[in-house]
């Protein structure tokens, strides 16, 4: 077995993979340059509250919150969120020899489960969870959409940015999986368009809704009691967000572009280190069978890179948004794959030089950040 990892480059990939993340784990353990911990903390003390969900089911279970929840509740889902996608490939395609390049080029990418790992605390990965959970399940009922919705408003509640960077992504694969599947009648369609309007207004309610009215010594008070040391209050200096109006975070956003534009490239060349898989991606759209279908895709594919676009302008985490915009595009090809299919397509070659040079650049950058490039 060791000897075929060794003559196997994509093998020996995954191995470096996997001493990657771990080495990107023991330097957010040792080195944590944010501890999300206040999400933990904030719950439905005062009424309904944006970005509380978690913290109000933590509190379901504990009333003193210690710091390394944080990561065992992120360590959790992390290693959930792994499992699902190992068992999504292995049901869209295989673990096969000719599809290693496939799987190392999804999962051994920098914008994937590397950077959840260096992002661990953060919510994003719940948002992905949720997204494989949706191209597991069969997909034969309107329980399909209802399904669907019920995780999108989940996943407002956890936090209303998930309205852009995860909804539209499910919404997008529910049209795939189910509508294109099963047809579009009145009753599926106003199902759907009654599921939409839900998810709408939740957003709504969430974002200019949900902000505490209570001062904001008093917020603060309230979470250092539940805090297991009240005395690190270094933990609480994010407590401003649950105040802070919409035209803030345009005005901070626009504050940083300067300085932050100048990750761009930085995003286009990681983008572009993914081509193979690109390549092979834009391969299964012009198989599929039907014409509306490959149109449809494509529209959902703008419409998801549109809301990425929306949360660029918006909130400054970059490395975070385009981290997640590729994990979309990740998740569609899956979605894309289990579409009638007109013809064959080839699979990225596993011999072919360029390919395998750009394999092991991916293989061994360890993660893409939180705000900028690295």
């Amino acid at each position: 077995m060791i000897l075929r990892t060794w003559q196997n480059p994509w093998r020996l990939m995954l191995a470096v993979n996997a001493a990657v993340l771990a080495g990107v784990f023991l330097h957010k353990i040792a080195l944590p340059p944010f501890v999300p911990y206040i999400h933990l903390l904030v719950d439905y003390h005062y009424g309904f509250t944006k970005r509380a969900l978690v913290g109000a089911i933590v509190s379901l279970f504990t009333d003193k919150v210690p710091v390394w929840l944080v990561f065992a509740l992120a360590g959790a889902i992390w290693l959930l969120t792994l499992g699902l996608f190992v068992r999504l490939f292995q049901r869209t395609f295989g673990f096969d020899d000719a599809h290693w390049p496939l799987f190392v080029f999804i999962a051994g990418s920098p914008f994937f489960l590397k950077n959840f790992m260096h992002t661990l605390g953060h919510f994003d990965i719940y948002g992905c969870a949720l997204t494989i959970v949706l191209l597991l399940i069969p997909a034969r009922s309107v329980m399909y959409v209802l399904i669907a919705a019920t995780f999108s408003i989940a996943l407002i509640l956890v936090h209303h940015i998930f309205v852009l960077m995860y909804v539209p992504a499910i919404a997008a694969i529910v049209v795939l999986r189910f509508y294109l599947m099963q047809g579009a009648t009145p009753r599926n369609i106003a199902v759907g368009l009654a599921a939409l309007a839900a998810v709408g207004i939740l957003f709504l309610v969430a974002q200019f809704e949900g902000t505490v009215d209570v001062p904001y010594d008093e917020f603060i008070r309230h979470l250092q009691g539940r805090m297991a040391d009240p005395s690190r209050t270094d933990l609480l200096q994010f407590g401003y967000i649950w105040y802070q109006p919409l035209s803030k975070e345009f005005a901070d956003t626009w504050a940083r572009m300067p300085s932050n534009i100048l990750g761009v490239p930085v995003f286009a060349l990681l983008i572009w280190l993914h081509t193979p898989l690109w390549q092979y991606f834009a391969r299964l759209i012009e198989a599929l069978a039907s014409e509306l279908h490959r149109r449809i895709v494509l529209a959902a594919l703008v419409l998801i890179s549109a809301g990425y676009g929306v949360m660029f302008v918006t909130v400054f985490d970059y490395s975070r948004w385009i981290s997640n915009w590729a994990v979309c595009m990740f998740l569609m090809l899956h979605a894309v794959k289990m579409l009638p299919a007109s013809k064959d397509v080839p699979v990225i070659p596993a011999d072919d030089r360029k390919t395998t040079v750009l394999g092991w650049i991916v293989t061994l950058i360890p993660r893409v950040g939180i705000v900028r490039p690295f």
